[in-house]
């Protein structure tokens, strides 16, 4: 389960967790520090807040949602030392076992450096957004030379390529739905794919990953052309966009 601060729906999830009779340890829980805190007593306080709100004793991974608060996201000021405040926050949580991981977020390479450069704990993940027609292959590979994890949010591109006819001719050879390839290929080139999904049907199905995609079929998609409009979701930060 993937929640965050920002999201404000913690407690919601943590009923969910209370009373779908599905035991804990069987459980991984995501949240996320909101982008906006960049201070250490605010992060430690926000910390214990999501365990409230969750009614939990531990979080499974914890992760800094946004180098940048997202009004300023991708702008002038990187915030590298505020991150490494932030970063201790997270660090002391993991050391007091409140916290079973530490990641990040949408960090690039250079964010991902100043961490490195005065950090106790690695960070284990880097969620980024990656999908067929945007798949960030230096990030990713930078993050795996510093043996980080990299997570894939919006696998399926929050549905903008469900109607690429190109992506669809290549899921049709294989007698599976675009989301199923879109997954299938985020798990071949060796990410952790983060889908979302509010039908049961559909989660069911895009469990079912048992194909393989060619080498050939990988590289097409892998060098699909960049979708250069995410429609209703393009003015999130998350892709490209900054709030107003």
């Amino acid at each position: 389960m993937d929640t965050a601060q920002a999201y404000g729906n913690e407690a919601g999830v943590g009923e969910a967790i209370r009373i779908c009779g599905v035991a804990r340890e069987e459980l991984f829980i995501t949240t996320k520090v909101a982008a906006e805190l960049k201070k250490f007593d605010a992060v430690t306080q926000s910390i214990d807040e999501s365990l409230a709100k969750l009614g939990l004793e531990y979080i499974d991974l914890l992760i800094i949602h946004s180098p940048q608060p997202w009004k300023e996201f991708r702008g002038e000021k990187r915030y590298f030392e505020e991150n490494k405040e932030v970063w201790k926050a997270m660090e002391a949580a993991y050391k007091a076992r409140k916290v079973k991981a530490i990641g990040l977020s949408n960090f690039l390479e250079d964010d991902v450096e100043d961490i490195l450069s005065s950090c106790e704990v690695k960070p284990m993940v880097n969620q980024i957004l990656a999908h067929v027609s945007n798949t960030p292959m230096p990030l990713i590979e930078f993050c795996w030379k510093h043996d980080i994890l990299v997570e894939a949010y919006s696998p399926i591109a929050h549905g903008a390529i469900l109607d690429h006819a190109e992506v669809k001719a290549i899921a049709d050879q294989y007698g599976v739905s675009v989301a199923q390839l879109c997954l299938r290929y985020g798990i071949q080139l060796g990410l952790v794919v983060l889908s979302k999904t509010a039908n049961p049907d559909h989660m069911r199905t895009n469990a079912t990953l048992d194909f393989m995609i060619s080498d050939a079929d990988m590289e097409t998609l892998l060098n699909t052309a960049h979708i250069q409009d995410y429609g209703e979701h393009s003015f999130f930060p998350v892709f490209g966009g900054k709030l107003t």
